[in-house]
């Protein structure tokens, strides 16, 4: 498989399988990805794989508490402007209509978005830590680390879902892990075996061209 193939093939997946992933498939991804380049090759990254019994207690202190937390940071920027407003928009209109649910329809949208608490039935619950002293430049490294890891996933028959749902849950996560006092969460992600039937894994997400958002100069 090259890059191009990993590339075109990731996709969010919100269905998985209840296989688990060995251990030593998991530790190998992440050894990998962190190839990742990062500025000063600072390598901000701190990760922490969660299977088994501990994911199992995890999710069940998650389902206890399915308000959250206050987050530490906004996922997305208040009032959204164009065209980002409308692509959130259309995406979420594309995805709950893979499974039937109109958008008047609110509790079983919001049944549907807190399947990210159980990440969606993967067996493999990953979370993305960073020093809260550190800037965006390295928040953009710890996203290039994570997009390793999603393609050698998907190198390897995995799956992935990368989950900033995550941050509603900043204080139960960092409990959970032992989080040390200067990290935070920056994000999580579902790993394992994608439920091919499922109709929600049809979903494919919409990409504008390259002419919307790229500007090529001085070639011929």
């Amino acid at each position: 498989m090259d890059v191009s193939e990993a590339i075109a093939r990731r996709v969010s997946i919100r269905a998985f399988k209840p296989d688990p992933v060995p251990g030593a498939v998991v530790a190998d991804i992440l050894a990998r990805a962190a190839q990742a380049p990062s500025g000063g090759n600072l390598q901000p990254w701190r990760v922490y794989g969660l299977a088994g019994a501990p994911l199992a207690d995890f999710k069940a202190l998650v389902a206890a508490n399915p308000a959250g937390e206050t987050p530490e940071y906004d996922v997305y920027p208040p009032n959204l402007w164009e065209p980002f407003r409308t692509r959130r928009f259309q995406n979420a209109e594309d995805l709950y209509a893979t499974i039937g649910i109109p958008r008047e329809d609110k509790p079983a949208r919001l049944r549907q978005m807190a399947k990210n608490g159980e990440f969606f039935g993967a067996p493999v619950g990953l979370f993305f830590c960073i020093d809260r002293k550190v800037g965006p430049p390295q928040w953009a490294d710890v996203g290039m680390f994570m997009q390793n890891v999603m393609l050698l996933a998907v190198e390897r028959g995995l799956d992935t879902c990368p989950q900033e749902y995550w941050s509603r849950y900043p204080q139960t996560v960092a409990r959970f892990l032992g989080l040390p006092d200067d990290h935070m969460l920056f994000s999580g992600m579902a790993l394992g075996y994608r439920e091919a039937g499922h109709p929600i894994n049809r979903m494919r997400a919409s990409r504008d061209p390259l002419e919307v958002w790229g500007e090529l100069r001085g070639f011929d």
